[in-house]
């Protein structure tokens, strides 16, 4: 659940960052700002148990995946963490940051790719008894 955070707050903020460039209102721009910070502390809770999942991986394959998943997550969070960065430093219409978080949300549409991968094909975080469980019971009832 830690990741929704971080994900919703950067598309928020790319998308104020869009709405500022487009209408100029300087509530969108300081929206951006704060949104970015907010899914900057979210990633860092989130990386915790994500990297405590990550140990626990015996699976090659699966370890693969977990692999590229992290290193497209902390790509993502060292390009938030530069953005943030420019946007202390330069005024607000410059448009590098912009296209940072722009390609940033497309590396995290690539990882949630990824983490959906690593619960629906290979079972991360699944309580496989309680799955085996409902499905019997559902056979049951059928």
């Amino acid at each position: 659940m830690l990741i929704v955070f971080p994900i919703g707050l950067w598309v928020f903020s790319f998308i104020a960052d869009l709405v500022f460039l487009a209408s100029g209102n300087p509530a969108w721009d300081s929206a951006a700002f704060y949104t970015l910070i907010g899914g900057l502390v979210g990633a860092l809770l989130a990386a915790v148990p994500g990297f405590l999942d990550f140990l626990s991986i015996e699976q090659s394959r699966t370890r693969v995946v977990a692999l590229t998943h992290m290193t497209i997550n902390l790509c993502v969070v060292a390009l938030y963490a530069i953005n943030l960065w420019l946007r202390t430093r330069t005024p607000p219409l410059v448009v590098l940051p912009v296209i940072l978080s722009g390609a940033s949300v497309v590396l995290l549409a690539v990882s949630g790719w990824l983490g959906g991968e690593l619960v629906y094909l290979h079972g991360m975080a699944v309580d496989t008894e309680a799955m085996s469980a409902e499905r019997r019971d559902r056979r049951r009832a059928a």
